[in-house]
């Protein structure tokens, strides 16, 4: 991941330490702040992937925030950076 492609931002998340209704995800994000200081709730989890980056995982989230916005979020398990990759049109997803 290119570093001035993809900002770095600030993420609170919870590390799930053993299995769990409440946290489906080993990693689940709950807020996020860009490097414009622009901060997001986030609702929902709509999509889930891990990918293998040499030694590394990249944990890569669709979120849906609380002002009903689309953000690909992907977290880099070497440096323990989240990323920014881009917002998303709701377009994209299938209504469930």
């Amino acid at each position: 991941m290119e570093k001035r492609e993809y900002p770095a931002i600030h993420v609170i998340n919870t590390m799930r330490g053993f299995q769990s209704r409440e946290l489906p995800y080993k990693i689940t994000p709950h807020r996020f702040q860009l490097p414009d200081g622009r901060r997001y709730r986030i609702r929902k989890i709509r999509r889930m992937t891990t990918q293998k980056v040499g030694q590394a995982l990249h944990y890569h989230f669709v979120v849906q925030t609380e002002d009903e916005r689309y953000f690909h979020l992907v977290l880099d398990s070497a440096s323990l950076v989240w990323r920014m990759v881009q917002e998303v049109d709701e377009a994209l997803f299938f209504h469930e």
